[in-house]
């Protein structure tokens, strides 16, 4: 089916005043239809980091909490960590960083424990904040496109009405019938720049409050594993 062909499909019978949005982007300037494009592209995969983000971090929060859950009830945090295998678990890459640094310090003869702490703590820090950067790793795009879909859009409208007063020169007819059709479908450019924008935003300032919380959480994790690692440590 051609645009054509899905212009007339969505066109009300009898209806000629309702708005055409396949009827807006064919009649459009080229210019305007480019970006209309690029504005879609965008929405698009706007709406696929958003899908995506929330199936991953649902998936995250939940192996978390299971590997939690048996973390602190396990006798031996190396045995839990080898034989339950959670490297790909966040916590369990947290917990692993903290671990090697703590048995590289205790295979020493005579331990510093000030230095060890500060080894063992820079080791978890490293590690929670490698964590929390991938997760956040495609949240740079959201804002992007929430900040510069709007001036895109706007661009194009503003190309679009420079063309219909173009129009109207060639013409010499400055009335309302010729103008308006121009400049409705350069507003469109605009519109389909918000379509875009809006989401973008929400998203972005909903899953990075999201990322900083998992952080934290990652963060009170380390520093509750911190304080084990150190006790036995200083037991020895």
């Amino acid at each position: 089916m051609t645009l054509d062909t899905l212009a007339s499909t969505l066109s009300f019978a009898g209806d000629t005043g309702r708005l055409n949005p396949v009827k807006l982007f064919l009649d459009a300037d080229i210019v305007v239809q480019a970006i209309m494009i690029g504005l879609i592209l965008a929405s698009i995969w706007v709406w696929t980091i958003i899908v995506t983000f929330m199936l991953r971090m649902g998936s995250v929060s939940r192996r978390c909490d299971d590997y939690e859950d048996g973390f602190w009830e396990a006798e031996n945090f190396e045995a839990y960590q080898k034989d339950r295998r959670r490297g790909d678990v966040p916590m369990g890459k947290v917990a692993g960083a903290g671990l090697i640094e703590w048995r590289r310090n205790a295979a020493t003869r005579s331990v510093d424990h000030e230095g060890a702490r500060q080894r063992i703590a820079m080791a978890m820090n490293a590690a929670v904040g490698e964590e929390a950067d991938k997760l956040a790793a495609r949240l740079n795009f959201l804002a992007t496109v929430g900040s510069v879909a709007p001036f895109v859009g706007l661009f194009g409208t503003v190309w679009g009405i420079m063309n219909s007063f173009f129009q109207i020169g060639q013409q010499q007819n400055s009335s309302l019938a010729v103008v308006a059709p121009g400049i409705s479908e350069a507003l469109f450019a605009t519109a389909i720049g918000l379509f875009a924008a809006i989401p973008a935003v929400i998203a972005y300032n909903r899953f990075s409050h999201r990322v900083n919380m998992f952080e934290g959480r990652l963060q009170r994790f380390a520093d509750k594993l911190h304080a084990a690692l150190t006790r036995q440590l200083e037991s020895r």
